[in-house]
């Protein structure tokens, strides 16, 4: 016997669901795979993202190297943490 409840909340159909990277990952992350450029090609290759993954970099943490980014998406506090580093931020595949 099948009991038919009510469905209850919202799900939002445009919601977009990011691979989220904080700057602490990030630089152990540069130590392990010897990563310069933080970009989807690299992140991709060494098994981290899958091929339609989006990636957010987030400022928890600290960069202690200079590393550029090419990413989808990426904090405030990241951004400013990066370029005091020395580092340089593009985003790709920007949003309408």
């Amino acid at each position: 016997i099948q009991r038919r409840l009510p469905k209850r909340g919202f799900k939002n159909p445009h919601r977009v669901e990011y691979k989220v990277f904080n700057l602490g990952q990030v630089s152990q992350l540069a130590e392990k795979y010897g990563i310069e450029d933080f970009s989807m090609e690299n992140l991709y290759v060494n098994g981290l993202v899958g091929r339609t993954d989006k990636v957010k970099i987030l400022g928890n943490g600290e960069l202690k190297s200079k590393i550029s980014f090419k990413v989808n998406a990426v904090s405030d506090k990241a951004k400013a943490a990066i370029e005091a580093a020395g580092g340089s931020v593009e985003i790709i595949g920007a949003a309408k």
